[in-house]
């Protein structure tokens, strides 16, 4: 529904007739920001009409129509310094979780990783997903199973003949602002795992993530 308000209730299970108490967060948005009581809530990959109460719980109603848009990507990437700017388009790209891995040229290694879920949280809000995306604990690049994985290959911009575009992927990778190690290519070339290309000129990592995912949901 256009223009109405939506709330991220968390991943427990709503039912019509619930009354949840409302945060202050939320009251605040609602009655002085929107200056509104109806809204929608969502969680779970559903999405429900809802209403704010005079004693400010939250009044579940009926479920919409409203399909959830998001895909079952999970995006490999290593922590940059726009993390924040990262983890906004790729939940507005609907990606099912995020997997941090620390490369070789990761410089980026201390995330506020509950800032990063808040502003998954809003993308999912603004976006009119009714799900959030999953953070999953950091791994290294040598934990990795590649073996499943399509990844960013900036040697496209070099010349490397490769795809632009793939169906059915489920794991893709994208490095960090220095590009993928020598080490890395060669583990990736190994297992076979696929490099996608984005075009013919490096691209920063925020952006490279957002187009690599565009490519894959081609």
């Amino acid at each position: 529904m256009k223009n109405v308000p939506r709330i991220y209730l968390g991943n427990n299970i709503i039912e019509v007739g619930t009354r949840v108490p409302a945060s202050k967060d939320i009251m605040h948005y609602i009655k002085h920001v929107m200056r509104r009581n109806d809204f929608l809530v969502f969680g779970s990959g559903k999405e429900y009409m809802a209403n704010l109460s005079e004693d400010n719980f939250i009044i579940i109603g009926e479920k919409t129509e409203h399909k959830d848009s998001s895909n079952e990507i999970t995006l490999m990437f290593s922590p940059i310094k726009r993390t924040d700017d990262l983890v906004n388009m790729a939940t507005q790209l609907g990606v099912k979780a995020f997997q941090p891995v620390i490369t070789e040229r990761t410089v980026a290694q201390h995330i506020n990783w509950e800032r990063m879920r808040k502003i998954a949280i809003e993308a999912a809000e603004q976006s009119g997903r009714n799900s959030v995306p999953e953070f999953l604990p950091e791994k290294h690049f040598e934990d990795v199973d590649l073996s499943n994985v399509v990844f960013a290959d900036e040697r496209a911009a070099y010349g490397a003949d490769l795809p632009t575009k793939m169906n059915g992927v489920k794991f893709v990778f994208v490095g960090p602002e220095g590009g993928f190690s020598e080490k890395e290519f060669i583990a990736f070339d190994t297992v076979g795992a696929k490099g996608i290309s984005l075009g013919k000129t490096i691209l920063r990592a925020e952006l490279a993530a957002a187009i690599a995912i565009s490519r894959v949901l081609l």
